[in-house]
């Protein structure tokens, strides 16, 4: 019969002042996800029956954000910050409360270890459960372990103790393996040796690290699991050690996928959320940053300088310069450079969104392409349509949004304007410049402005002794001197010269 998972208690009630911030510390994100959101995935692959999560400051964000990962998850609030010790006796009570009796084991943990990895927490538990001693430590050494707990050791390696910085003498605070403020318990133990716990130290709170000492007093055993790769167990207390901390991580992500066969160009300039799912033999170039729930298929190439978030980037796609948020990009399609994709597009198979575009809730079907400068929003373009150059779908009356369809296999002129709402229809074709108000058959041609007419002798009569005026006249008398206009007018040719600059 498979035991059954341990309870797991994590300390989040600390107001984390150094961040400077009205968020919460532990709600601070890397890599797509807050701090306490990469504790609570790690701590979902030992499956345990129980999470409870201690919160203080910040209790109503923190705590409605563990039950949107954690539905069944309970909440325990430590009302004053007493530490550790008084933490976790918080929690053991919030589980007595709803479960009753707490037995087998106690997974302690923090909130701000966003490194953490659930293969690790799966390791100590099994270490735990084969050495059955009163309480199992996590521990790894570092180069400088000022700020940390000191792990002491017996003469045969047995844990007596763990000191607190601020309680160290000199020959304690010299040694470099720490303590990682992660446990596995004996819940029956635990169970008695918190109430028994003293606040007689320099910081006058109730450390979880001094039931060590109460179980070697009980005889009881004490054992270390040492972790090689330290960094997952390094807290983040400011700014500072979040942005380090998130370049270590997201290195660690880049450095997963390449071993799956993606092609990361530039790792130094590409970042990556844990929530991206990437194909094998697709690319990334430098300046990316793939976020949120982004999806990259084999073959598709992303970027350089593209930001994606929540976008479905299908095979054999491209994406240069470009930046889509809750977009779809099917295979074979070209999108870039400098567009911007917005929320609800939808860019065919094949399809074209080209230079200096912006779409929103928009449709391209199968191979329909908006080349360049061009709005196209609240619209669904046919399949194989092409949309002229400077086409503003026009989408918003100033009260509501209407929505534009051109049909299949049309053919849109330049600088058009669709006043929606207005149906374009298979095959029909649009004059340039035309303001499309009302719907278009199928194969008809609409245009809206009237023919063209010329006022001749205009530029003569309006802007006498002009360089235009001087120009015309010598094309009328089929004379042509660029250099008796350039002598007879440096004034003009000077303002032209800085006109095109």
């Amino acid at each position: 019969m498979t035991e059954p998972g341990p309870v797991v208690i994590i300390l989040a009630a600390g107001s984390g002042t150094r961040m400077r911030s009205k968020t919460p510390k532990v709600l601070h994100t890397l890599g797509g996800r807050t701090m306490i959101g990469h504790v609570l995935t790690a701590v979902g692959a030992v499956a345990p029956r129980r999470v409870v999560t201690v919160v203080g400051h910040g209790r109503d964000q923190v705590g409605g954000h563990v039950l949107e990962q954690v539905p069944d998850a309970l909440l325990a609030v430590q009302e004053t910050q007493e530490g550790t010790g008084h933490a976790v006796r918080v929690a053991l009570e919030a589980v007595q409360d709803a479960d009753g009796e707490v037995t087998g084991t106690v997974l302690v943990t923090t909130g701000d270890t966003p490194l953490l990895e659930g293969a690790t927490l799966e390791r100590l538990l099994e270490h735990h459960s084969q050495a059955a001693p009163a309480v199992t430590v996590l521990t790894g050494e570092v180069e400088n372990p000022f700020g940390y707990g000191r792990v002491v050791r017996g003469t045969d390696g047995s844990v007596e103790a763990i000191v607190e910085e601020k309680d160290a003498e000199p020959e304690v605070a010299a040694i470099r393996e720490i303590n990682a403020s992660i446990y596995a318990f004996d819940a029956a133990f635990l169970s008695r040796a918190l109430p028994r716990l003293s606040n007689d130290n320099a910081k006058g709170e109730y450390y979880l690290t001094d039931v060590v000492a109460l179980a070697r007093a009980e005889d009881a055993d004490v054992a270390a699991f040492a972790v090689d790769d330290v960094l997952q167990t390094e807290g983040a207390n400011d700014r500072v050690q979040l942005a380090t901390l998130a370049a270590h991580l997201n290195r660690r992500t880049l450095d997963r996928w390449m071993r799956d066969g993606v092609t990361v160009v530039d790792p130094t300039t590409t970042w990556i959320d844990v929530t991206v799912t990437l194909e094998a033999d697709s690319t990334l170039l430098p300046g990316v940053q793939l976020l949120g729930a982004t999806t990259v298929a084999a073959d598709a190439v992303v970027g350089p300088d593209s930001t994606l978030k929540d976008v479905e980037v299908g095979r054999g796609a491209k994406v240069v310069r470009a930046h889509a948020e809750l977009a779809v990009i099917a295979e074979e399609a070209n999108v870039g450079p400098f567009s911007y994709l917005r929320p609800g597009t939808v860019v065919g198979a094949g399809g074209k969104v080209g230079a200096f575009v912006e779409t929103k809730n928009a449709t391209l079907g199968r191979g329909a392409k908006v080349p360049h400068l061009s709005y196209v929003g609240d619209a669904e373009i046919g399949e194989g349509t092409n949309i002229g150059a400077g086409t503003i779908f026009a989408n918003y009356d100033g009260v509501a949004k209407h929505r534009t369809t051109v049909g299949r296999h049309a053919r849109t002129g330049s600088n058009n304007t669709f006043i929606a709402p207005v149906e374009v229809g298979d095959g029909a074709v649009t004059g340039g410049g035309t303001v499309v108000r009302e719907d278009v058959p199928p194969g008809a041609l609409a245009v809206s402005a009237g023919p063209q007419r010329n006022v001749e002798g205009w530029v003569a009569r309006r802007r006498p002794g002009s360089p235009g005026a001087d120009a015309a006249a010598e094309s009328e008398s089929g004379t042509d001197d660029g250099a008796s206009r350039a002598a007879s007018h440096p004034a003009d040719d000077g303002q032209a010269e800085q006109q095109s600059t």
